[in-house]
């Protein structure tokens, strides 16, 4: 069956933010057109972020996906970790703070940053 595979940013058990790989199954739609269920959504946002921009370690307040749509973007994990998202690529940011626990930057969430010489241009889709 046909798929898409959906690169989720969580918070793991240990409070540490991970990357993992899931398969959407696109089991809609035609041959020609393979679709995945509908999804609900809460809205988008654009942003621009120029070159040389990088925010400082935080954690996702509400599950979103991340399209990148011209630039790059790379995320950085607090286990020295990243991956870079280039244009046309996606991921589902939901690395949440867990429960009760304040933010701690050497712990908690991720970073993100512009890469190469042209400005990242991303689309946010809440989830």
């Amino acid at each position: 069956m046909p798929h898409v595979t959906k690169v989720v940013l969580f918070t793991d058990t240990d409070g540490f933010a991970r990357f993992k790989e899931e398969p959407v199954v696109l089991d809609q739609g035609s041959p020609q057109s393979a679709l995945s269920t509908l999804m609900p959504s809460g809205g988008f946002q654009l942003r621009t972020s120029p070159v040389g921009f990088r925010s400082m370690p935080h954690c996702t307040t509400d599950p979103q996906w991340v399209f990148i749509l011209g630039g790059q973007m790379e995320i950085g994990l607090q286990d020295g970790s990243s991956r870079i998202f280039k244009p046309g690529e996606h991921f589902y940011s939901a690395d949440l703070l867990p429960n009760a626990e304040a933010f701690d930057a050497q712990r908690h969430g991720h970073w993100s940053r512009q890469v190469g010489s042209d400005p990242l241009v991303t689309l946010f889709v809440r989830g």
